[in-house]
């Protein structure tokens, strides 16, 4: 999953990046607020750590003008302040939940994992297609007692093809989502990767496919 953090003071934005990568979340980190719009209007993030504090625009324009585009990301809002009438005003503005500096590393995952999670979605560490699971904690891909750990980036990869059964996936999807909206990262890169994860899942011996549509992108195919 990938999440951007908008956060003025670079301490704690980096703190913050820091916490969410050690934590198996792709992060973005920007320290104003016009950047954290233009960031946000990709649509490309599962979730928004926002502060209200913000130079350039603050956090509640961001959220409100997010909104009024129909950017749905859930948002995470930030304040140095405890007041009522700031937790009315970002709710009001569209924010979904509030975290209060200071604050403590596991009470932010928390937050960010309950906004993250898909709407009537049942809270599971993996990922099943065909006759594969993807584990969430151990980075590992497994069939019927046989597993392969997987490197981060071949993980996020795999996660996003299991969370899209059967779609297609740009490779411009992978490389916005895993390596960053302004990266340099070539389709090869991708391709690479794809080509580690195919190898894994015959090593498993399983029958589910990554099947490339040439100049586009891939999807998962088989494992009934």
């Amino acid at each position: 999953m990938k999440i951007l953090v908008v956060e003025d003071e670079e301490a704690l934005a980096d703190a913050l990046s820091e916490i969410l990568k050690r934590n198996k979340y792709s992060v973005d980190t920007v320290y104003d607020g016009e950047d954290g719009l233009a960031y946000a209007m990709t649509d490309l993030y599962d979730c928004m750590i926002l502060d209200i504090m913000l130079p350039k625009m603050n956090g509640l324009d961001v959220l409100r003008i997010m909104r009024k585009k129909h950017i749905s990301t859930p948002v995470l809002l930030l304040t140095a302040k405890s007041e009522v009438e700031d937790k009315i005003n970002g709710l009001d503005s569209g924010a979904d939940d509030f975290l209060t500096k200071p604050f403590i590393s596991g009470e932010l995952l928390a937050r960010v994992r309950a906004l993250t999670r898909r709407k009537g979605e049942v809270v599971t560490d993996e990922f099943t297609f065909g006759d594969v699971a993807l584990n969430k904690s151990t980075f590992s891909l497994s069939k019927e007692g046989q597993f392969v750990k997987l490197s981060l980036k071949e993980y996020q990869i795999m996660e996003m093809l299991m969370a899209n059964p059967k779609q297609l996936i740009p490779k411009e999807r992978f490389i916005e989502k895993i390596w960053g909206y302004e990266s340099d990262v070539e389709y090869n890169n991708v391709e690479v990767y794809i080509s580690f994860l195919r190898k894994k899942l015959h090593v498993i011996g399983s029958s589910v496919i990554i099947k490339t549509v040439r100049g586009v992108g891939y999807f998962l195919e088989g494992g009934e």
